[in-house]
């Protein structure tokens, strides 16, 4: 504080200080009289300060730096004084158009402060400033040395590719043929396929499948006739109906969902027979333990008789001639069968005839549903696209335009837009899950209420 003032009163005396504000005068500006205070105490040093000479000599200097672009006291003559010579008017010469001058409001909102804007340092800074001044110093430090670096070197140590010379051929020879220097190169079909592909003179062939729309819904839908703000009852009925509908089959899905998960009283188990069972449980555990020996034995000795019993040559014999008999009979059968399907030709074309007649019909059919399902959103993610239809009831519609309430949302109505034309799958908002747990401290003002 008392720098401030003491700088403030050099200022103030010297004699070339000018002030703007008339009213006050600059021996004003420093207090004469001081009041005898004790400071010591810190409470006291805003009590009994007084910093509003200070201020103004402040805001004066300020004002003068915002108007002149500087001290009036450093300024020299010519520039806070002129000459003001009445100059004759001059006029218009023909054909010219009058430079008018512009008009009051424009010079209002003109800059009028002479103070520079500060300097915007973020609109300086780069990112990696730091680093890329390294990179580039070290650059810089290599290439005094002679060394190059690794990737200009990598770039040298390329072989050349090998280029077939051709023979020159004298330009004033008449019968050489026309080149044309800008032209394109024309691209031989003798040569191989993959060679041009991947030399880039043959493009890719871009499948048709890629040119084809993922939905046949145009961008922007006209609502029905009933969503109007002033529809005819027998359009603002339709579209009830409609939305009547779907709240009814979404109904339907929740109370079969209620009937698959819902609990029979006659399937609780009583006291009684659970006892029971877990009685029965332990009767049975005793049973099989008890057959476990016997059954033991009883395998044992019927793997012995098999064991023992072996087929003879003449059982095997024979078996193979039933076996050769049966084939037999079972090729006789089949040609017999072709030589009836001679006789069957007629039968057969007609049974053919229908057979292809059914395919056609399913095939529209499938052709027919497959047009169907363009126009319907398709499952591209684990949920399921689904949009409420926007319709008011018979007391909500609004006699006016003026009397009419917004409803809906823009954004919202495009992004399920989006959904619908299989642009992008349907999402549901992300939840928000806590991962620390919330920690209660209690207060020691709060201890000491309780």
């Amino acid at each position: 504080m008392a720098a401030a003032r003491r700088l403030k009163r050099v200022a103030v005396s010297q004699p070339g200080f000018l002030g703007l504000k008339s009213n006050v005068k600059p021996s004003e500006l420093v207090s004469s009289r001081r009041k005898r205070v004790n400071k010591n105490k810190k409470k006291n040093w805003n009590r009994h300060s007084d910093i509003h000479d200070v201020e103004d000599f402040l805001e004066d200097i300020r004002h003068q730096e915002r108007t002149t672009g500087g001290l009036l006291s450093e300024k020299p003559d010519d520039s806070l004084f002129f000459l003001d010579v009445e100059a004759e008017p001059v006029k218009a010469e023909k054909g010219k158009r009058r430079v008018q001058r512009p008009l009051r409001i424009d010079l209002i909102l003109q800059h009028d402060s002479m103070v520079p804007a500060p300097k915007n340092v973020t609109a300086y800074q780069q990112p990696n400033a730091k680093k890329l001044r390294r990179i580039a110093q070290k650059a810089e430090q290599l290439a005094a040395k002679g060394v190059l670096p690794r990737r200009q070197r990598r770039l040298l140590s390329r072989r050349p590719a090998e280029k077939t010379v051709k023979k020159a051929e004298a330009n004033n020879n008449p019968d050489r043929d026309f080149y044309a220097m800008w032209g394109e190169e024309k691209v031989t079909d003798s040569a191989d396929p993959w060679y041009l592909q991947q030399t880039g003179k043959k493009l890719v062939q871009r499948p048709e499948k890629l040119n084809q729309k993922p939905s046949v819904l145009p961008a922007v839908e006209v609502i029905a006739p009933g969503g109007s703000y002033n529809p005819d009852f027998l359009s603002h009925q339709a579209l009830l109906q409609e939305a009547h509908d779907v709240e009814v089959q979404k109904q339907k899905q929740e109370d079969k969902l209620q009937r698959q998960l819902a609990f029979r009283k006659e399937d609780r188990a009583t006291e009684v027979q659970t006892i029971i069972s877990a009685v029965a449980a332990c009767l049975y555990e005793d049973e099989d333990e008890a057959a476990a020996p016997n059954e033991d034995e009883a395998n044992s000795a019927l793997g012995a008789i098999a064991v023992a019993a072996k087929k003879t040559e003449r059982q095997r014999k024979k078996e193979k001639a039933e076996k050769m008999k049966t084939q037999q009979q079972q090729a006789s059968r089949r040609q017999t069968e072709r030589q009836q399907q001679l006789f069957q030709l007629r039968s057969i074309k007609s049974s053919i005839k229908q057979q292809e007649l059914q395919t056609k019909a399913r095939r529209m059919k499938r052709k027919a549903r497959q047009e169907a399902q363009k126009a319907l959103p398709r499952r591209l993610g684990r949920l399921k696209y689904a949009q409420d239809l926007e319709v008011q009831l018979s007391d909500e519609l609004a006699a006016s335009l003026r009397q009419l309430k917004p409803e809906g949302s823009v954004l919202k109505d495009r992004f399920k837009s989006l959904q619908k034309r299989n642009l992008i799958e349907p999402r549901e908002r992300a939840k928000f899950k806590r991962r620390l747990k919330v920690k209660y401290v209690e207060k020691r003002a709060f201890r000491q209420i309780t």
